[in-house]
């Protein structure tokens, strides 16, 4: 899909949902609508689609015992206020990436990515099996919403230049747009940090007010139309190394949910949290192969070791200065991943790496098919 056609199709369900944007929640014969907003353009790619799919999936699950309404970014609060949405009881789900609220807590980015940190393996083994989830519940409890995760979108690609990077030199006050942990790692480096929604990134690329800018990856990156305006693209990066969306429901309401709904909304999170990974992988390297014969973008697998060094002594920095003078609960959660990743890593470096490594090295198919 490209940046014309979902952008069109956002803004005719932008004004089709609004006359139903105010209305109370439906309770009809038992039967419950609750409205999800999102903070995704509507039918974008893996995580717009990846919103739609939950909602489809558990209002098809409980044979519409519970139904969800999508409201894309913009239809009914932007995209960036869509947690508060939930907060408030405008709605009563959000469908994100946790480290967009980390204004409320440094904490909640642990749930995302982290830069040099989990893959997406390692952070859903340390939700489910690791202690995080409890953490993360403990967490926002506090803003009376539940969190879980609901998508994952590997690792992320380093982002769009108009120009091959050789150093550090060539960030310093790069007007750079890159959210969460990883862009106070790349502030640390010297570039000029600032966060925006995906569906605002292109006008801000066009008109100059930023330099660069990272989101996902080919897949999204191509359908939000950054190859019209860079050309160098780096594949390989540090920033968020497995990002996690994130589904947020009102908890009150959600404990009011009969068990059997509970569960749904639950088990439908992480159904998707398996399948957006799929959708990604299967889209991305067409996704790039495209923007690399038809569009002329030049691909850079890799970064300087300057920056890769820097990138890595500067998130060690962070991470330092979260563990000694973070807030309670930041410090708490920040425990938890480190010492987890300090474990899970060993399985990802020990077993899956050498594999990769072995299989680039020896294992040559390309003239099979």
């Amino acid at each position: 899909m490209d940046r014309r056609s979902f952008l069109k199709t956002s803004a005719l369900g932008g004004s089709a949902a609004a006359a139903s944007t105010l209305a109370a929640p439906a309770v009809a014969q038992g039967r419950i609508t609750w409205r999800m907003v999102t903070t995704w353009p509507r039918n974008f790619p893996g995580l717009g689609t990846g919103a739609q799919r939950v909602a489809d999936r558990i209002t098809a699950a409980s044979d519409g015992a519970l139904t969800v309404e999508v409201f894309a970014a913009g239809e009914m609060v932007p995209a960036l206020q869509s947690l508060d949405a939930v907060i408030d009881g405008s709605a009563e789900m959000s469908h994100g990436a946790a480290y967009y609220w980390q204004n409320k807590s440094v904490g909640l980015s642990f749930f995302t990515g982290v830069p040099f940190g989990m893959t997406s393996r390692e952070l859903a083994a340390w939700v489910r099996y690791g202690g995080g989830q409890e953490l993360w519940d403990e967490l926002y409890d506090q803003f009376g919403v539940q969190g879980f995760l609901s998508g994952d979108t590997g690792t992320q690609a380093g982002g769009w230049f108009d120009k091959e990077l050789t150093g550090l030199a060539d960030i310093q006050g790069l007007r750079f747009r890159t959210p969460g942990l990883g862009g106070q790692v790349w502030q640390k480096m010297g570039a000029s940090v600032t966060n925006l929604a995906g569906g605002e990134i292109f006008q801000a690329l066009q008109s100059g007010s930023l330099d660069a800018a990272e989101f996902v990856g080919p897949y999204n990156d191509r359908a939000l139309g950054f190859h019209q305006l860079r050309k160098h693209y780096y594949t390989s990066s540090f920033n968020e190394p497995g990002l996690a969306t994130e589904v947020v429901v009102d908890k009150a309401k959600y404990q009011e949910l009969p068990a059997n709904l509970q569960a749904i909304v639950r088990d439908v999170c992480q159904a998707e949290y398996d399948q957006v990974p799929s959708e990604f992988y299967a889209n991305d390297p067409i996704a790039l192969n495209d923007m690399v014969e038809n569009h002329g973008v030049i691909v850079h697998e890799n970064w300087p070791e300057e920056i890769w060094q820097g990138g890595a002594n500067a998130a060690k920095e962070l991470l330092t200065e979260i563990l000694e003078g973070g807030d309670a609960m930041t410090k708490k959660v920040a425990q938890s991943y480190v010492s987890n990743l300090n474990v899970l890593r060993t399985r990802t470096e020990r077993t899956d790496l050498t594999y990769a490594i072995a299989r680039q090295k020896y294992f040559d198919i390309s003239d099979l098919g």
